[in-house]
């Protein structure tokens, strides 16, 4: 049996992936499996996946899901002791498996997940743990005016440190507690769902770590795209039950704030030249007008994404 399961979501995105992969192979010295949920792939790049990694078991998921969905359908069939969930645009360069390995080797039963310090690819860092998320930060994060990098009691530690909750792009996790979280919560689309799972483990009286001795290179893109008039909308929509803790009048002072900020930034963009619907101001425009249209609306995030998908420029 695998000691460790490794689950990629890509989205037929062979060039990215084939990458990531050797990495993992030319980095990783222990038991391992690599489950790949193969994320709406033409058949011709799901037949070429076969034929170069066949030890690389695959799932294919023909239909629109978001993150948590294909994580989902995966993780009832991992084989490890623990999951590493890894974004497909993450590169090792050094043996990031087995150095968390060692780090669950060093902690107690209670520690149900250890993150590595993630790196943008131009050597800066995107999150070395991650402090918890209240509905005061996330407004304060809409508004740019987070910095995760800022040394806390939970982030930028020294060595094997205490956090507080994950970052999706990659961490790992004994299976038998991510489990017994449920997995994934699917109400979420694009984010948070990640952060879910850090509080929901510290709820259940679990731990959670980072070794900022232990790093991954992350390729995050930042170009807005058309996709963005979509996503953007899901992922509020989401932010938005999640932070609000079920709290109608917290959803609608945070709803407000947010409808807001996207008014000014409609208004902006309202008087560019919006020709061309593939143009930064044409998508703009319409990412801050559907995020206005979905912040009230009765919809899950899965069905906000699905309304504005087929809308989306192609």
């Amino acid at each position: 049996m695998p000691k460790v399961s490794i689950v990629i979501i890509c989205m037929n995105r062979p060039d990215i992936l084939y990458p990531c992969l050797r990495s993992i192979c030319d980095n990783t010295a222990c038991t391992y499996e690599i489950i790949v949920v193969a994320y709406m792939f033409s058949k011709p790049n799901l037949l070429a996946l076969k034929i170069d990694w066949p030890q690389v078991r695959i799932i294919e998921s023909n239909e629109l899901r978001g993150f948590a969905e294909n994580n989902n359908l995966a993780l009832p069939e991992v084989r490890g002791e623990y999951v590493l969930i890894l974004n497909d645009d993450t590169l090792f360069t050094a043996p990031v498996i087995d150095g968390l390995l060692d780090d669950f080797s060093r902690l107690d039963g209670k520690a149900a997940a250890v993150s590595p310090k993630i790196l943008l690819k131009d050597g800066t860092v995107q999150t070395s743990g991650r402090g918890p998320w209240t509905a005061l930060k996330y407004l304060k994060h809409y508004l740019h005016l987070v910095d995760e990098t800022k040394p806390t009691k939970w982030t930028m530690g020294s060595g094997l440190f205490r956090t507080y909750t994950l970052n999706g792009a990659c961490f790992m996790i004994r299976t038998s507690a991510f489990k017994e979280a449920g997995w994934f919560d699917e109400r979420f689309t694009f984010t948070p769902e990640d952060i879910a799972l850090g509080h929901k483990l510290n709820d259940m009286g679990y731990t959670v770590w980072s070794d900022d001795n232990i790093s991954i290179t992350h390729l995050a893109g930042a170009t807005a795209g058309p996709m963005e008039t979509a996503i953007k909308p899901t992922r509020v929509r989401g932010a938005l039950q999640f932070y609000s803790g079920g709290s109608n009048i917290k959803y609608f002072l945070m709803g407000c704030f947010i409808w807001f900020v996207e008014a000014l930034r409609s208004i902006k963009w309202k008087f560019h030249d919006r020709s061309d619907p593939k143009s930064k101001a044409s998508i703009m425009y319409t990412t801050a007008r559907n995020v206005m249209h979905s912040i009230f609306t009765r919809k899950s995030s899965k069905e906000v994404f699905l309304r504005y998908y087929k809308e989306v420029p192609r």
